[in-house]
């Protein structure tokens, strides 16, 4: 049965098998105790990067254009999760459902900001749409700086300067505050709705990817012209995998939220240096390569929490697993030998060859 699997099934399975017994096997360890409450607390965002990295690794290596503003979707979707969740904390008290909801609602509102941002930015190419991306990215963590939300008996009320300027009666709840952010988030996140996060991302990619869309999106990134010239509709697919992307970024955004007391929006989280992070794991594990985006975004974000006791060589080792990863992902001999001994289901002849 497994040898008259098709060969991207076989693959799609391996990649399901792994991540299902990786969960499986930190599940017994955290249960008998074998895990630090240190390793324990950055299972989420574990997760959290996993889901960055496959939803970029779309864009980047299966559509092939480079965008250096996923972090801005992760913020949208972040935000407008807590928001929801904190108004409707009082009012829907099952936890499960209320997170539930959330996540809809980030969801699709990354998707939405995924479809306004690509229409016109979608027509740029190379350098370009990574500045533009990068600008979006940007641009949402201010807004989120000067913006202002409070709630009394007459509804919301907004400001941009301050929240005096909110101008509400005594009693109303300040809700978002600037460059506070929002504090008092249900903590709805868990590990196992990570993984099924994961496992659903992955569904929606892989199966994206094995679709007629997905191989109309790959020869758009192969051959933008010979694409137009068959008659595929190249801004249609470049703005579905884009938007594709956006919303995976934004339930991504709201299991960050939902992991934190106190959400703000600053560079390290959801500006530049996050972007070029899940950018660091698509690179290092390979563009196009959904399987080694998980390992890479996996190994890179366990391994500096794993080396924090050893403060002299954390950064050097840090530095030494980098260029390993890279040149087993990217040397000629390393791929030639991952073809010839992790190839699975491949005929005899041609692993012989």
């Amino acid at each position: 049965m497994w040898k008259k699997m098709n060969k991207n099934t076989r693959s799609n399975l391996i990649t399901y098998g792994i991540v299902i017994a990786a969960f499986i096997i930190m599940q017994v360890l955290i249960s008998t105790g074998s895990v630090s409450s240190l390793l324990e607390g950055i299972m989420v965002p574990i997760c959290i990067y996993v889901i960055m990295a496959v939803s970029l690794n779309l864009v980047v290596g299966i559509l092939g254009e480079l965008s250096l503003g996923h972090a801005g979707f992760m913020c949208v979707g972040a935000f407008t999760s807590a928001f929801f969740s904190k108004c409707m904390k009082d009012v829907i008290t099952v936890a499960p459902l209320r997170f539930f909801l959330a996540m809809l609602i980030g969801i699709a509102v990354a998707a939405l900001f995924g479809i306004i941002i690509g229409i016109p930015v979608l027509r740029l190419k190379g350098d370009y749409l990574a500045i533009v991306t990068l600008a979006f990215g940007e641009i949402i963590k201010n807004l989120v700086n000067v913006l202002y939300i409070g709630q009394d008996s007459n509804g919301f009320h907004f400001s941009t300067k301050d929240v005096m300027g909110l101008d509400m009666e005594p009693g109303g709840t300040v809700i978002v505050n600037g460059p506070q952010g929002i504090t008092g988030t249900p903590q709805d996140a868990t590990f196992f709705i990570g993984f099924i996060m994961i496992l659903i991302t992955l569904f929606i990619v892989l199966n994206l990817i094995n679709s007629r869309d997905g191989r109309a999106i790959m020869s758009i990134r192969d051959n933008r012209i010979a694409a137009e010239s068959i008659g595929i509709n190249v801004t249609k697919y470049k703005l579905m995998a884009f938007t594709i992307s956006a919303a995976l970024a934004g339930s991504a955004g709201v299991l960050y939220a939902h992991n934190l007391s106190t959400l703000t929006a600053n560079t390290n989280n959801f500006g530049y240096n996050q972007s070029i992070m899940i950018l660091v794991f698509v690179v290092l594990g390979g563009i196009g390569n959904i399987r080694g985006s998980i390992i890479a975004a996996v190994v890179l974000t366990l391994l500096p929490e794993l080396l924090r006791g050893m403060e002299d060589y954390r950064m050097l080792i840090y530095a030494i697993v980098l260029i390993a990863v890279m040149l087993f992902n990217w040397a000629p001999k390393a791929i030639e030998w991952r073809e010839k001994h992790l190839s699975f289901g491949k005929k005899k002849k041609e692993a012989v060859k």
